[in-house]
């Protein structure tokens, strides 16, 4: 039924959602955005699911967006650009408001869109080693449908230490900025993991779901508007000239201009 992702779930009602282009170190193409965007509807309807832990295969949780689906963009006109955008967005936001438990088994590094991946779970477990980075601006552009999630998570004083600098971290520090909730050992990763599905298993779905839901009406506000805006964003980030020659010099493998060695 799907390419890029799988499902299995067990006899408890857990349900395991698994990025799986292992070759592309699971990073966002179309046709992954939009089997994603299907896997959520799917996942919250079903009355046999009780928790969702969110993965990737391999070595990579998720490498950020796919550079195949990036050149298409460049090459695209504003209304395409835009039809994309909004499909990412939209993905990003079925994932946040899933009616289930969404858990974060992150087993490898995740750079961009991967960071946005990470902040629509409701908690999420990283393994010891890992690397992390929103890693944009390296090419002229923005985090810019992944904002909203990230700030919901981090905080704008935290967000900001590493949103604009696309400096690397690594997993003790993402449990500081408030990405992960904790990092164990790899070997220890499924256990974390199953201490954090325990809990659900004994809780209402029904008064779940609405607890969940409860949290996103107090907290900070993910409008259509404000995601509408995100989009327009990174609309505009991908017109502009250092866009351009940012994503040139890096499929030409060389630095860009700005670049002070």
């Amino acid at each position: 039924m799907y390419e890029t992702i799988t499902i299995e779930t067990d006899k408890r009602g857990v349900a395991t959602l698994t990025l799986n282009r292992v070759e592309k170190h699971n990073a966002l193409s179309a046709e992954m955005i939009s089997e994603l965007t299907g896997a959520a509807a799917e996942l919250g309807v079903d009355p046999n699911v009780r928790v969702v832990v969110l993965t990737g295969a391999g070595k990579s949780f998720c490498a950020g967006g796919d550079l195949r689906w990036m050149q298409d963009q460049m090459a695209a006109n504003r209304q395409t650009r835009a039809s994309e955008a909004r499909k990412l967005a939209f993905m990003l936001k079925a994932l946040n408001e899933l009616p289930k438990p969404l858990i974060g088994r992150i087993q490898g590094q995740a750079f961009g869109g991967g960071i946005g991946m990470i902040s629509v779970c409701d908690v999420a477990i990283g393994i010891e080693g890992a690397k992390f980075g929103l890693t944009e601006t390296r090419l002229g552009l923005i985090p810019a449908t992944i904002g909203p999630y990230v700030m919901a998570r981090l905080g704008e004083a935290m967000a900001r230490r590493v949103f604009m600098s696309a400096r690397i971290f690594d997993a003790q520090e993402a449990v500081t900025l408030g990405l992960l909730a904790q990092t164990v050992p790899q070997g220890a990763l499924d256990a974390a993991i199953e201490e954090e599905i325990t809990p659900y298993l004994a809780c209402a779905p029904g008064a779940v779901a609405e607890a969940k839901a409860l949290t996103r009406q107090l907290g900070a506000p993910i409008t259509d508007e404000i995601i509408e805006g995100t989009i327009d964003a990174l609309v505009t980030r991908w017109e502009s000239e250092e866009a351009v020659a940012g994503l040139e010099a890096f499929f030409s493998r060389r630095k860009p201009g700005w670049t002070v060695s």
